[in-house]
């Protein structure tokens, strides 16, 4: 027992004395955003579309036109140097009207769709914590991870048909996200910079509520937990640092 005793002993003050110890992994860390400064920026993308008898694959007779608009905002203020935090705001809005859309699968077997049209708004809010790495002892390049929370609220509706085959449904969205996203940055001069991020760290829930023809309602949810690179999920954006 004694012995026991005097091993556990010996061993709690080796761990103590390896803690103690500080190693010097040859890692710099410069000064890359000081303290003090504002960031701010806003990332636009707008893309529309228009078909007339479009074919593609086993679709045929495309005919529709829609449109998506997003606008993100943001504004970051660095409390410490390369420590940033702040919010980004943001709003998206999609359009979609497809006059007429057929399926043919084989000579027995083909769909076809018509007179459907679907327009959605979202809102969002996000907060976020960035912290920056100078590459070695560049001040025009750097990296940066970026933690988000976002709370995000929407809307859509959706008809189809029309005259006395006329459907409506209505709903209601709600979604929350936690993730992390690391990018680079590259500074174009003193006060504007590109960015480049990738999504890689996230969990994600979303509510959706529908009532269709004020009659029948029904209810969705969704969540999902991920740790790998989403290459869909690249954004480039323009910010200025004040």
């Amino acid at each position: 027992m004694r012995y026991s005793l005097l091993f556990i002993t010996v061993c709690c003050c080796s761990i103590l004395q390896l803690s103690a110890q500080k190693f010097d992994r040859g890692i710099k860390q410069n000064t890359f955003v000081p303290k003090g400064q504002w960031i701010t920026g806003v990332s636009v993308s707008y893309s529309e579309y228009s078909n007339e008898n479009y074919k593609f694959l086993v679709l045929e007779k495309i005919d529709g036109s829609g449109y998506n608009l997003n606008v993100s905002p943001l504004i970051c203020f660095t409390f410490r140097d390369n420590v940033a935090a702040g919010g980004r705001f943001g709003y998206s809005r999609s359009l979609t009207k497809l006059n007429n859309l057929s399926l043919n699968l084989d000579d027995d077997l083909d769909f076809d769709i018509s007179d459907m049209y679907t327009l959605s708004h979202s809102y969002s809010g996000t907060g976020v914590l960035r912290t920056y790495i100078s590459l070695g002892d560049s001040k025009r390049f750097g990296l940066y991870n970026e933690a988000q929370f976002t709370l995000e609220g929407g809307q859509a509706k959706m008809i189809n048909g029309k005259g006395e085959d006329l459907t409506g449904t209505y709903q209601k969205s709600f979604g929350l996200q936690v993730g992390m996203s690391p990018g680079l940055v590259a500074f174009i001069n003193n006060y504007t910079a590109v960015e480049v991020s990738i999504g890689v760290l996230g969990f994600n829930y979303k509510k959706i509520n529908q009532t269709t023809d004020q009659v029948y309602h029904g209810e969705r949810r969704t969540s999902s937990a991920n740790f790998k690179i989403n290459l869909f999920s690249i954004g480039l954006g323009l910010a200025f640092y004040l």
